[in-house]
């Protein structure tokens, strides 16, 4: 047994002495090969970083791709692996450094043997990154493509749009945005704007800018799309697999898509851009307002002109240096201020005087430029080749032959819609309608299509349009080249004497409005005029007798204010007249007795002149469609005169409109408006009648002997008892027309009548009023139609509606469902606006709540009121004493946040005892854009804090109110300073 132990024992040490002597020789050959490895090692190295070089060189060649995450993977194994080559290396120079002692071999046997493993690893990564299916893989497309927009700052028009598509993207009830308006304002700035802007890249996950063109298809849509997303669609070619792919791509995400220059009807889902509910968003931006509201809108938003001190900062920066040759700027301001505030056109007239470097040059640029279209303009020509687009795309000659009527009319003018619309029917324009209400319907088709396509735009004042200056003198050009639409226009600083023979020969239309005319020709030979507007010529006092005698085509004569005493007796060749205007010739005592000549008359207007009896002759113009006249022209209170008045009247049988003016000063009315209401009532054609019933019997023998005025399309101005102004002030605060309007003056008590004729009403007057203590004792039934409603001067009102007598067939009802304008003033008792429960429905659309000098009001929101306002914009309260809260506390107990979602203006007038607007900043305000508030000394904080009223814009106050008030920190004093205007 020793023997074998000992022998065991000799084979393991022979074993451990060869494992020793292995080890020392292999010791010894990796020491021997240090340098060889080390060698190695760099050449691998340099191997490996020379394929991640390239591989980066390919990715850097093209900007629209980038390494694939295996590959990326890679490149960051050779980057650690590299760094772990670094370390050897340090090691190894730090080896040669020491010498080869037996120490220092066995150190470098160690380093030798790393080295030859990493050269393994380096040559296995290298190997690694042949990749066969390529390292580069497109992109993912990044949430906004830079477009480089140019500064809307410094142009208010712009940036006020900009701002309100931006707090529209924020409302999540809005999902798409119309942007409209006229070539070359500016609306595909606005939408690059959008694209750039820092809180939309906030906002959405992607930003999709689509130029549609007029040449639009499906696939060139779907084609931009799809590159922008970098959807690979190669060998695809139906649109339906591609609007799917579109459609999957985008559903997860939340997208804003700009479409700019639309021109026509986009599905969207045909294209592929989905529904979803992802807050997604569209804005679209197109030259006519039907695309907005044919691609279901939930809002548009008309663009604006840039104003003078725009315009003019926008050409002083195109111009450049020239701006400051000496004396310059009074003729760059002329300059600017002809291009009539489009970007396109101050653009190009800025290029053309860029090159102007004398006085001398612009003087006579501008010359040009107002002589402008007799003369070529550089600059000017080029603009309105764009501009005539929009009229050459009209459908029809007669929408062309309208626009370029609308050109007779001066510069920037606010035409009167009801005249212009007469003068189209009168001049052919408007065809098969021979109801004379069924011409303004289709004449307001017209004007819809005119203004839809930016040719025509409304005025700030309700029922006016007018034309902007640079398309009046494109129509004036277009006119010029015309064989059958020739005018003649001259403005008050051309015209001081008439037109010369030739000129009064070949048009076809002559304005001369608003000019200092005194003399006109004797007889010009005007055979083909159609149209002769003389209006306001004040020092026109004669008109020759036989001026008229070559003008049997004239349709349209307008000489309302001119100083004429008498008409010629040439009147009678008027074979082809439609409508003759008078109103306002002070001076006119009569009208010719050979005016019954005038057979195919259709509109007459005497208002305001001094005829104080009607000539029975008036009565052979059996085509009149429309009269109107003062009740001074009846002759007041004559009984002769209401005699040829019974005569006249009841033979205008095909009458359809009828106004009848009255002096609230002349006492004498009553006696003559009894005679005439008899008359008009027998009238079967009548449509609109504007008149005043000086007694609820007369207005009650109206309705109930009338066979028209129930009809759906009958429209009435009706006034009931003496009052000191016939104006409607309600109507003055509505953006559009109210067709039916009762204004009931010192009456007393609610009469059936009354009742009746409110019941068709869209507006009511209250005004004096005795015997009523609220509104709702008129019947809620009757004034549920209303639009608009104002009490004034009612001492007996103490509430508007009483919530507990709402109560019909055993069900309860909501009450002024369709009022949108409430203005209370001078109502001394009035203390709330409602009284007990507030039923759904009730108030959903008021807009504007206006409560002024309302001694007793202590409170304006009664219980349940307020969250029946989500439509309310505006708010004021001006000289109402005794309110101490604006919202009630009491009243108001668990109030929402989000109560008063749309209030836009917050006015607060003179509130000598008012100490909140709400006890808290709880509310969020989350429309509010205004405040103003005066002589409101005890209110000593604002509801506002950082997060709330976010959209917040101009605080009007006094200083030494503001600096007054009382803070929760100073960063919400600071916020809202930057806001305030002092005064």
């Amino acid at each position: 047994m020793l023997e074998a132990a000992a022998s065991a024992a000799a084979v393991e040490l022979y074993k451990d002495g060869r494992g020793l002597v292995s080890c020392i020789s292999s010791q010894i050959n990796y020491a021997n090969n240090l340098e060889s490895n080390y060698n190695r090692l760099i050449k691998e190295t340099d191997k490996l970083c020379a394929r991640r070089d390239d591989m980066v060189a390919e990715a850097n060649k093209d900007k629209t791709k980038e390494v694939t995450k295996k590959c990326e993977y890679w490149i960051s194994r050779v980057i650690q692996i590299k760094e772990e080559v670094r370390e050897l290396e340090a090691k190894y120079k730090k080896e040669n450094r020491k010498g080869k002692k037996i120490l220092g071999r066995r150190s470098c046997s160690k380093l030798s043997k790393s080295m030859a493993k990493k050269c393994e690893e380096l040559h296995n990564l290298w190997l690694e990154g042949n990749f066969e299916t390529g390292v580069l893989v497109e992109k993912l497309p990044e949430p906004v493509r830079t477009m480089h927009a140019p500064k809307t700052e410094d142009k208010s028009s712009l940036h006020w749009a900009i701002k309100e598509i931006l707090d529209l993207l924020r409302d999540r009830n809005i999902r798409r945005i119309g942007l409209w308006g006229m070539p070359g304002i500016g609306k595909t700035n606005i939408m690059k704007s959008l694209n750039d802007n820092k809180d939309i890249a906030k906002m959405f996950d992607i930003v999709i800018c689509v130029k549609v063109s007029k040449n639009w298809s499906i696939k060139m849509l779907q084609d931009v799309i799809t590159q922008r997303l970098k959807l690979n669609v190669e060998g695809i070619t139906s649109p339906d697999e591609i609007a799917w792919r579109i459609s999957k791509e985008l559903e997860c995400k939340r997208y804003l898509l700009l479409l700019d220059e639309v021109w026509d009807i986009l599905d969207l889902q045909v294209i592929g851009i989905p529904e979803n509910e992802k807050d997604s968003k569209v804005v679209l931006a197109t030259r006519y307002r039907d695309i907005c509201f044919d691609m279901e809108t939930d809002e548009q938003i008309k663009l604006r002109c840039l104003s003078e001190v725009e315009a003019y900062k926008m050409f002083k920066e195109k111009v450049g240096r020239n701006m400051n040759l000496p004396g310059i700027e009074p003729i760059a301001k002329l300059v600017a201020s002809e291009c009539a505030g489009l970007p396109l056109l101050i653009d190009r007239v800025a290029r053309a005087f860029r090159k102007k470097d004398n006085f001398e040059l612009w003087s006579d640029g501008l010359r040009s430029l107002r002589r402008w279209p007799s003369i070529e303009v550089q600059g000017m020509d080029e603009s309105i080749e764009f501009l005539k687009f929009c009229y050459e795309d009209l459908n029809c000659d007669d929408r062309k032959f309208c626009f370029l009527y609308s050109a007779l009319y001066p510069e920037d003018f606010e035409i009167y819609i009801d005249y212009l619309l007469e003068c189209w029917r009168a001049e052919g324009f408007i065809h098969d309608a021979n109801k004379f209400r069924v011409a303004r319907e289709k004449g307001h088709t017209i004007l819809h299509d005119l203004i839809n396509v930016s040719l025509l735009e409304r005025s700030d004042r309700m029922n006016y349009v007018r034309m902007n200056k640079v398309l009046r003198n494109m129509a004036l050009q277009i006119s010029s080249g015309s064989n059958n639409f020739k005018v003649l226009v001259r403005t008050p600083q051309e015209q001081q004497q008439p037109p010369n023979e030739v000129e009064w020969q070949h048009a076809n239309r002559i304005s001369l409005m608003d000019n200092e005319l005194c003399l006109l020709p004797e007889m010009p030979n005007c055979k083909n005029l159609s149209t002769l507007l003389l209006q306001r010529n004040r020092d026109l006092t004669l008109i020759p007798e036989s001026f008229f005698g070559l003008m049997q085509n004239l349709r349209v004569l307008d000489l309302q204010g001119t100083g004429i005493a008498s008409l010629p007796s040439s009147i009678s060749c008027f074979m082809c007249l439609r409508a003759l205007y008078l109103n306002a010739c002070v001076n006119l005592m009569k009208l010719p007795f050979n005016i019954k000549e005038l057979m195919h008359l259709e509109v007459l207007d005497i208002r305001n002149t001094g005829i104080n009896y009607l000539p029975i002759q008036i009565g052979c113009l059996t085509q009149l469609k429309c009269l109107r006249m003062s009740l001074s022209n009846f002759g007041m209170g004559q009984s002769r005169g209401v005699e040829l008045r019974r005569n006249v009247l009841s033979k205008l049988s095909l009458l359809e409109e009828l106004r009848i003016d009255v002096d609230p000063n002349n006492q004498r009315w009553e006696e003559v408006v009894k005679a005439i209401i008899e008359e008009v009532a027998t009238l079967t054609h009548l449509t609109s009648l504007s008149i005043c019933f000086p007694s609820m019997d007369c207005l009650e023998f109206f309705i109930s002997t009338s066979p028209s005025w129930k009809d759906l399309y009958f429209t009435f101005q009706f006034s009931v008892g003496h009052h000191d102004s016939t104006k409607y002030q309600i109507l003055d605060y509505f953006e559009y027309q109210i067709r039916r309007c009762l204004k009931f003056v010192n009456g007393e008590g609610v009469h059936p009548a009354i009742s009746e004729v409110l019941a068709e009403s869209d507006a009511f007057e209250l005004i004096s009023h005795k015997g009523a203590s609220k509104l709702s004792d008129f019947d809620i039934k009757s004034i549920n139609r209303m639009r608009g409603c104002l009490i004034e001067g009612c001492n007996e009102i103490e509430t508007i509606v009483d919530g507990d007598s709402l109560h019909f067939n055993s069900s309860q009802e909501s009450a002024l469902e369709c009022l949108e304008v409430m203005y209370i003033n001078n109502v001394p008792k009035l203390a709330s606006i409602w009284e007990g429960p507030v039923h759904a429905g009730s108030l959903a659309r008021l807009k504007t709540l206006t409560l002024c000098k309302c001694l007793s009001l202590k409170m304006i929101f009664s219980n349940g009121m307020i969250a029946q306002l989500s439509e309310l914009q505006n708010l004021k309260v001006d000289e109402c004493p005794e309110i101490e809260e604006i919202i009630m506390e009491s009243e108001n107990r668990g109030l929402e946040p989000d109560v008063l979602p749309s209030l836009k203006t917050l006015v607060l007038l003179d509130l000598p005892k008012v100490r909140s607007i709400w006890i808290n900043d709880s509310i969020k305000w989350s429309s509010l854009k205004k405040i103003e508030i005066s002589m409101c000394q005890l209110l000593k904080k604002l509801p506002f804090n950082n997060k709330n009223a976010i959209n917040l814009e101009c605080i009007e106050v006094q200083q030494s109110w503001w600096d007054a008030l009382e803070w929760k920190e100073e960063a919400i004093e600071e916020r809202l300073r930057s806001m305030c205007s002092f005064n």
